[in-house]
C-alpha cells in the first residue's frame, strides 16, 4: 500500500476533494477534482483542476491547471468521470448556486479530455420548493445496455434559508442517447422515519450481474441503505437496511475487473476496527463481496487515525492495482488534503484474518 498526499491545503487553496480518476487510451491517468480557493465550506468558490500520472498513478504533475471555471455563483465542484462505450469521455460535475439552485451537468469530450462539449443538464426535474440536487463525485456508471445512470438526492429548501435545508430524498436520472438527452426515475425514494431531519443522503449505483441495479444511500441510523431496480433505473424498491455497517458518511462501490466481485470503500462502524464513538469518518475500510453485496468480507483497514476524516473516495482499477482519491485530514482541520492511496488487488483479499 503506497500512499501520496497529492493535494495538501494551501492558505489560498484551502481544500481539495470529490475527485475523480480515468485512464486515457496513451496510458496517462486524468485526475479531476474540487480546487476551493475562496475558503473550505460546501459554498465556498471552487473550480474544477486537474493533475495527470504517466506512471501507473506512482507520482503525479505539481501543478493545477483548470478544466472547468467557476460557472456558479458559489462554485462547481463532485466530479466524475467515465469512459462511455463509444470511446468518448463523459465529465459530469455540479454547479452550485444557493441552496435552493445546485444542479447537475455533464460534459463529453472526444479527443481525451483536451476540449469539451458544451454543457448538458442533467437534472433537469423542477420542485416548487427548490432545486437543489446532490450527486457525489465518481458516481455515474453506464450499464451494459448502454443506458447512463447518475444517482441524486434533492433537499427541498423552500425559503433558501440552511435552517430549512430539508431531509433528502433520492431521484435517478437516466440517459439513452450518450448523454444528450435525460429522463428522471419515474418514483422518489423517501426516507421511511418521517421524522428524520436528515433522510436520504449521497446515493450511489452498480450493476449487478443479472441486469439488476443496486443502490447503496448514505443514512444517520448507523448503515447504508439499500434500493433495487430491476428496469434500468426507471423505478426503484423501497429502501432497506443494508449489511454496510457507516456513520453518515458516503461508501463508494465499484467491481473488480480482475475478479468479478464488488469493492467497497466505506468507514466501518461495525466493531471489526477501533474507532472513536465522538466522530465518524474514520477507519477507512476496503471490503469484498462475492454475493452481489448481500455480504461482506476481507475487510482490509486502508486508515485508522483515530483523529482523521477520511471521505468522497474515487476508484480505479488499473492493471493488478486499485488506485484511491480521497479526502484525508484531521478533525481540527476541514477537508483540506486530498490523499491518492494504490492498493495491490491481491493485498485486499489476503486479510482473511480481518473479516
Amino acid at each position: 500500500m503506497k500512499k501520496i498526499d497529492l493535494l495538501p491545503a494551501l492558505e489560498k487553496n484551502p481544500r481539495n476533494s470529490e475527485g475523480s480518476m480515468i485512464e486515457l487510451k496513451n496510458g496517462k491517468i486524468m485526475f479531476i477534482y474540487s480546487h476551493f480557493y475562496g475558503g473550505p465550506e460546501d459554498n465556498a468558490p471552487a473550480f474544477l483542476a486537474v493533475r495527470y500520472s504517466f506512471d501507473k498513478g506512482e507520482s503525479w504533475t505539481d501543478k493545477d491547471e483548470v478544466i472547468i471555471e467557476n460557472e456558479g455563483k458559489e462554485n462547481v465542484m463532485s466530479a466524475s468521470l467515465l469512459r462511455l462505450k463509444n470511446g468518448e469521455i463523459l465529465l459530469g460535475y455540479l454547479v452550485k448556486n444557493s441552496l435552493t439552485d445546485e444542479r447537475y451537468y455533464i460534459r463529453k469530450s472526444s479527443d481525451e479530455g483536451k476540449l469539451w462539449s458544451e454543457k448538458i443538464l442533467v437534472t433537469n426535474k423542477e420542485f416548487s420548493n427548490g432545486n437543489y440536487f446532490v450527486v457525489n463525485n465518481d458516481r455515474v456508471i453506464q450499464l451494459s445496455n448502454g443506458r447512463i445512470i447518475v444517482p441524486s438526492c434533492h433537499h427541498p429548501c423552500p425559503t433558501g434559508k440552511s435552517e430549512d435545508f430539508g431531509p433528502g430524498e433520492v431521484i435517478v436520472f437516466y440517459s439513452d442517447d450518450n448523454g444528450n438527452t435525460w429522463k428522471s426515475s419515474k418514483n422518489i425514494l423517501l426516507f421511511p422515519e418521517k421524522e428524520d431531519k436528515v433522510g436520504f443522503q449521497e446515493p450511489g449505483v452498480v450493476e449487478l450481474r443479472d441486469g439488476k441495479i443496486l443502490m447503496w444511500i448514505r443514512t444517520n441510523v448507523g448503515c447504508q441503505y439499500y434500493s433495487y431496480s430491476e428496469d434500468s433505473g426507471e423505478t426503484w424498491s423501497e429502501g432497506i437496511p443494508s449489511p454496510i455497517i457507516s456513520p453518515l458518511s458516503p461508501a463508494s462501490i465499484k467491481r473488480i475487473p480482475q475478479t468479478g466481485d464488488l469493492l467497497c470503500i466505506y468507514n466501518d462502524h461495525s466493531g471489526k476496527f477501533s474507532y472513536p464513538r465522538w466522530y465518524s469518518r474514520t477507519p477507512l475500510v476496503s471490503a469484498i463481496s462475492k454475493d452481489e453485496g448481500k455480504s461482506w468480507q476481507n475487510h482490509f483497514l486502508i486508515e485508522d487515525d483515530p483523529n482523521g476524516r477520511f471521505c468522497y473516495t474515487s476508484i480505479m482499477f488499473i492493471e493488478d492495482k486499485i488506485i484511491l482519491s480521497y479526502s484525508a485530514e484531521r478533525v481540527e482541520h476541514i477537508w483540506g488534503l486530498s490523499r491518492i492511496t494504490i492498493l495491490d488487488i491481491k493485498e485486499i483479499y489476503g486479510r482473511e484474518k480481518n473479516t
